[in-house]
């Protein structure tokens, strides 16, 4: 009977054993085909969209350059074609070389520009875009007298017509000549403006220029 008991306990034990076997062997084949599964998904995603971006049309994106900005100079030349007239009461000649004497008319400020040769000079005349060496002497309608002059310092040179000097210069100084002698009276217009300069020039202000021309280069 002890053995028919012992027999029955290993035949339970075996039969329990084989059990837990096959259930690890199924635990392990699913595993496996999950594996399988989700590596098979994941190489078809891939495939899908490798397909996908090549077929994709290509979109080509253009920038505008950025505009170009160009800096005005703060002085600036009218194109404007201006006339002078003469000089109603223009100031002494004197003599080339020497500093002028510069004489305000009397009477209100002239509304239009204008010019006299006190002394024609007998060089090359000056053009836009050349370099002119000139002595000046500068007074105002608002002082009635004298309130600049390169005289006592040293000569000055610019490019005519470049918008390097006022528009009253820029033009009024056009085919004056080597070894000449300009007397120019501006309005604002083509001096200051309204813009107050100090030191005797008032805002409004009429100029009174007497002009050598020393050189062109």
């Amino acid at each position: 009977m002890a053995t028919a008991k012992r027999e029955r306990q290993k035949a339970a034990r075996r039969q329990k054993i084989e059990a837990q076997q096959r259930a690890a062997k199924r635990r392990k084949t699913i595993q496996r085909t999950s594996i399988v599964v989700v590596v098979a998904i994941a190489i078809i995603v891939s495939a899908a969209l490798l397909f996908r971006s090549k077929s994709a049309p290509t979109t080509t994106t253009t920038v505008a350059a950025a505009p170009t900005t160009t800096t005005t100079p703060v002085t600036t030349t009218s194109t404007a074609p201006v006339h002078f007239a003469p000089v109603a009461s223009p100031s002494p000649a004197g003599t080339f070389g020497k500093a002028p004497t510069v004489v305000v008319p009397a009477g209100p400020p002239p509304t239009t520009p204008e010019m006299t040769n006190l002394i024609t000079g007998t060089g090359p005349a000056a053009k836009d875009g050349q370099s002119l060496t000139v002595q000046y002497v500068l007074a105002t309608y608002s002082t009635r007298k004298v309130i600049q002059s390169s005289w006592t310092a040293q000569p000055l040179t610019f490019t005519l017509g470049a918008g390097h000097v006022i528009t009253g210069w820029d033009k009024g100084l056009v085919g004056m000549r080597v070894g000449g002698r300009r007397e120019l009276i501006l309005p604002p217009s083509l001096g200051y403006g309204a813009v107050a300069r100090g030191g005797g020039i008032a805002a409004n202000d009429t100029l009174v220029f007497v002009v050598d021309l020393l050189k062109i280069s």
